[in-house]
């Protein structure tokens, strides 16, 4: 399929071969005897290997001797396998049947392959049209538990990427019992399934269910992930993987501060331009796992998907359950290929928002600058002065509802404080609108306080176990939006304020983990994954009844920063550490994965509220670029001289905004934990680049000084080498000459000092 293009899925009926083609690489599986295997996912090939691949001589039980079946299932490199027949490795599927066994055994199907990308019904996933990819649907069945397990895999035009998702359906009771007896056992209770007209026999238990699995030879590979915690979010971590399982999860109910949805496995020689890169990222927001065992035969086993702790989803007959999508990216290039890959996927075929390629406005939020404590007059007087500056919106945060004088009440009651706001918010949004500004607004709308009249008039609203007192956070508990009529409630709340007011932003903020799981209508097992199916309906309902609004999402600043909630919001709040040193390391991390574009950065005030350090204007100001952009400060505070430079960021902003928004992303000093699994660098540096090499924007930045070292040469990446590109001083040099001898940066002094270069190209090359 795709002949022509450089993307395509094909199979081949003599080798029962599979090979799914990107731009620059293949991904192969084969059917051997029933069994579908993973073959390969690596440098792009000509044509699929054949059946020879897979080792046939090390399993005799292919060859006829099926006394040594176990054998054969713990060491065969299964493309997807279920537990409990004799694979003993981290399977990526574990059902449990009515009468409490485990086992199963997945034989192949058919196969589908078509143009285009289905959704996947009430989760986020990458989309496609007919001409820009296309998928392919694998079907593996379990004749005895009736269950058929479908395999999906989709690619795009010009992106190495391969994405999956699996989806599992039971068969009726009458069907499994009919399967059953046809697959040799005679005692169908035996089996499992009993009798087929029995309630029982219609239902079994998903106790795991990965995404995505794989397994491929060790060769020495270590592993990349993501860790940190509150205000620490996204920091390298480069490690050995030794024998035994490595794995990263979160069991929070949320993708997590703590780790990321995301593992690369790089060869020991990867750096950023060379090596080889097999990276997975989660399109999920909830809990999650991602696993590697290194085997006994020096293979790994690679799973990811949601978290089996406390996972137990009930399927009954004619249901089916559908599992999130993985995105796959690999790279023989280096980390910096693999980044460009995840950020072209996310851009072209995940975000869906009119405001992907638009200038997002220039805000001001008002919570560092007033916290709590605010009225109408304060708000304003914010308003007037950062119009001045050249500042677009105003974002009231937390603070306007309930009697919400600090963190401990009212959440829940989203109707405005008349204290602070007599005029209500349709008031104080046209008074803003006025003086020439729009206006943005913070909810937190997952969140229930135990002082609020909600919870007063609706104590079971909140998660809880019966019986259990449950455990507060921040002074809030957790809303069973499982249930509609919760979410109908919150929702009514909201879009009663929208309707009030001319909002053009929102803040969706969610500020503690998912405890004491409970609920009067669902499953304990099921709890957390239905809660993450009721934010998305939630966002998607808010995005859909109100299209022209900017939605950011938020979770105690970076703790749900993941593919899925990109899905819904065009730009997720980075972190709430927004000291500019500290923001090197956090904003680099999450652009490993993520463009800039999503990322939520603006300048705030000295000494830093979190870490209390003084950082230059003028760093904050390029920090904050790589990133949405915007302010977190009392404006009226600011000095003339400093309000100057405000104006001056700001249109610095507007100048280079479109070229950080769509440009190539390029790490040039980076993190030494991505290369070397060591400390930081004392200094950072990074570029853009438009896509056609006409223009380039460079950030260097001096963490902390040192003595005899207040310059630096950086090799610039991603320029046409036979072009000349002039900064505005006038200094001419060619791409090559840039990206292979490398550019002197100015000297600069002090900790935290930072310099910003503009390259254009001549238009006469030499």
């Amino acid at each position: 399929m795709t002949d022509g293009k450089d993307f395509g899925i094909y199979f081949d009926e003599k080798d029962m071969s599979f090979l799914i083609q990107t731009k620059k690489a293949s991904y192969v599986m084969a059917v051997v005897n029933g069994y579908l295997g993973h073959v390969y996912f690596g440098k792009k090939l000509g044509s699929a290997p054949g059946l020879s691949s897979l080792r046939m001589g090390d399993y005799t039980y292919l060859a006829g001797k099926p006394g040594d079946k176990c054998t054969f299932m713990d060491g065969f490199p299964f493309e997807y396998s279920i537990s409990g027949t004799g694979d003993f490795r981290a399977c990526p599927l574990v059902v449990k049947n009515n009468d409490g066994f485990y086992g199963g055994e997945l034989k192949y199907s058919s196969y589908n392959i078509y143009k285009g990308k289905k959704a996947l019904p009430g989760l986020p996933a990458t989309f496609g049209t007919e001409e820009d990819s296309c998928s392919l649907d694998i079907e593996l069945v379990d004749e005895v538990l009736g269950l058929k397990v479908v395999l999906t895999y989709s690619v795009f035009e010009g992106i190495d990427a391969v994405t999956r998702s699996v989806r599992v359906e039971l068969a009726d009771g009458e069907t499994a019992g009919d399967n059953a007896q046809a697959a040799g056992v005679n005692d169908v209770q035996s089996a499992g399934v009993n009798d087929a007209q029995s309630d029982d026999a219609k239902k079994i238990y998903i106790e795991k269910i990965m995404s995505a699995s794989l397994e491929m030879p060790y060769e020495d590979k270590e592993i990349i992930t993501l860790h940190g915690s509150w205000a620490r979010e996204r920091i390298p971590d480069r490690r050995v993987i030794g024998h035994g399982t490595t794995s990263i999860s979160s069991s929070r109910g949320i993708s997590s501060h703590q780790e990321h949805p995301f593992a690369a496995f790089v060869s020991p020689d990867c750096t950023e331009n060379s090596g080889e890169v097999l990276a997975l990222s989660f399109v999920y927001s909830g809990s999650f796992l991602a696993e590697a065992e290194r085997t006994q035969h020096d293979m790994l086993r690679i799973n990811m998907g949601i978290n089996p702790n406390n996972f137990s989803w009930e399927l009954k007959a004619g249901e089916s359950f559908t599992a999130p999508e993985v995105i796959m990216v690999y790279s023989s290039e280096g980390l910096g290929d693999m980044t460009n890959s995840f950020h072209e996927v996310i851009r072209k075929h995940l975000i869906r928002s009119k405001y992907l390629h638009k200038k997002r406005p220039v805000l001001l939020n008002n919570w560092e600058a007033t916290y709590f404590d605010f009225n109408e007059e304060k708000l304003l007087k914010l308003a007037e002065t950062a119009k001045k500056a050249g500042i677009e919106m105003l974002v009231m945060d937390d603070g306007w509802f309930g009697k919400r004088d600090s963190d401990n009440c009212s959440l829940g009651d989203w109707k405005v404080d008349r204290r602070k706001l007599p005029n209500g918010v349709g008031g104080l949004c046209k008074k803003i609108n006025d003086i020439g500004l729009e206006m943005g607004i913070w909810f937190e709308p997952e969140m229930i306080s135990p002082d609020s009249d909600l919870f007063r008039a609706h104590p079971d609203y909140a998660i809880q176990i019966p019986g259990r007192k449950p455990s507060e956070c921040r002074n809030q508990f957790v809303l069973d939006i499982t249930r509609k009529e919760v979410r109908d409630c919150i929702f009514e709340q909201i879009s009663d304020i929208l309707k009030e007011a001319n909002i053009r932003y929102i803040k969706w903020d969610m500020n503690r983990p998912l405890t004491d799981v409970g609920s009067i209508t669902t499953r304990g097992g099921e709890f957390h994954h239905r809660y993450m199916l009721a934010v998305y309906e939630l966002q998607e309902r808010l995005i859909s009844e109100y299209p022209d609004l900017l939605l950011e999402n938020c979770t105690s600043g970076g703790g749900r920063f993941d593919p899925g909630m990109m899905y819904f919001s065009p730009q997720i709040w980075c972190s709430d550490d927004t000291d500019a040193i500290e923001r090197l390391a956090i904003q680099e991390g999450t652009a490993l994965i993520y463009p800039l574009s999503v990322i939520g950065a603006h300048v705030s005030i000295c000494p830093n509220h979190i870490v209390g350090r003084t950082t230059d204007l003028k760093t904050r100001g390029y920090v904050a670029l790589a990133g949405t952009f915007g302010y977190e400060m009392d404006i009226n505070r600011v000095s003339e001289d400093e309000l100057s430079e405000i104006a001056a960021q700001i249109e610095m902003y507007h100048k280079y905004n479109d070229l950080v928004r769509e440009g190539d992303y390029y790490r040039l000093i980076s993190s030494n934990r991505l290369v070397k699994r060591s400390s930081d660098n004392t200094s950072y540096s990074w570029m853009v680049v438009s896509k056609d090499g006409s223009e380039a924007l460079m950030t260097y930045v001096q963490a902390r000084g040192n003595a005899n070292t207040r310059s630096e040469k950086v090799k610039l990446k991603g320029l046409c080498p036979d072009a000349l590109y002039s900064l505005p001083d006038g200094r001419s040099y060619r791409g090559d000459e840039l990206m292979n001898i490398g550019f002197v940066t100015d000297k600069i002094y002090g900790d935290g000092a930072a310099s910003l270069y503009y390259f254009r190209r001549k238009e006469d090359e030499l």
